[in-house]
């Protein structure tokens, strides 16, 4: 987390929110409805972990992306006149904090991994992005080839039915893809972890460490592992691989598959805490 953060930082930290809200409904909320739907015994656990309060400040109607928008909209707005109108609509937001009189920042974000500082100084200028119209003509009419081709579309960048689309706009288009993607598949999630601000081989910040894994949801993850049944294996697989463990148990031929696993792990003698068994 910089000291300081710009426009730039809030599109990455609106991104890293949607991912761990991604992360989140993953581990904890579909992990759980899968026990549920097998059958299985299970208490639902709030790990309180929900982000969708500060995804809605930041891309909901009359949040900070909308009103952004909305000052780009008019030839006397400025970056101040966006930072109050921040404050007046967001004010008692659990999530927002307006400025510190002796600070240096505009506004703060509680972010999922801490309270991020920001300041609103340029942003309407990036957020309409303008191309200076003599450059785009230059570009255009350029004598190479592909450096005319690049650029012969450039007068219908950022508009579309009449509308002009602002990085913003545009940035939360195609998140929203993104996620879409996501949702459509079975992710799988790698952490990076920082050992420390050094950047030095074999040194491990004990403290960094662990606050990254409890902002991360690491932590929570390994907890409902440890409650729950991390390892999952369909009655047939389970049959081929372990049968030889019970030899003469399973009469050959055909046997549904959950009777066999039930009486192979009789024949085993498992440990009834160590296991259950669902639907499939």
């Amino acid at each position: 987390i910089f000291e300081l953060n710009s426009f730039e930082q809030l599109c990455i930290n609106y991104t890293n929110e949607k991912l761990q809200q991604l992360f989140n409904h993953t581990m904890f909320i579909l992990e759980q409805e899968e026990y549920q739907r097998e059958g299985i015994e299970w208490k639902f656990i709030d790990f309180g972990l929900d982000l969708q309060p500060t995804i809605d400040l930041i891309d909901k109607p009359m949040g900070i992306m909308a009103l952004l928008d909305e000052e780009c909209l008019f030839p006397k707005a400025t970056d101040k006149t966006f930072v109050d109108k921040l404050v007046s609509a967001h004010s008692v937001h659990p999530k927002f904090k307006k400025s510190d009189f002796r600070g240096v920042a505009d506004f703060s974000i509680l972010h999922y991994a801490g309270k991020v500082d920001y300041s609103a100084n340029q942003w309407l200028m990036k957020n309409m992005d303008p191309l200076n119209e003599n450059v785009v003509t230059l570009l255009q009419n350029s004598q190479d080839a592909f450096v005319s081709h690049i650029w012969k579309d450039t007068e219908n960048l950022g508009r579309a039915k009449g509308m002009f689309r602002t990085v913003s706009y545009l940035y939360k288009e195609q998140l929203a893809n993104l996620m879409v993607t996501l949702r459509n598949t079975n992710p799988n999630f790698v952490r990076c972890i920082i050992p420390n601000h050094e950047k030095r081989a074999g040194k491990i910040d004990a403290p960094l460490v662990l606050d990254q894994l409890r902002c991360n949801g690491v932590l929570e993850g390994i907890r409902i592992c440890r409650q729950g049944f991390p390892n999952r294996i369909p009655f047939q697989e389970f049959r081929q691989r372990y049968e030889l463990l019970t030899p003469n148990v399973i009469n050959k031929g055909f046997m549904d598959g959950k009777k066999a696993c039930e009486t192979m792990i009789r024949a085993l003698e498992l440990d009834q805490n160590l296991y259950r068994i669902g639907q499939s």
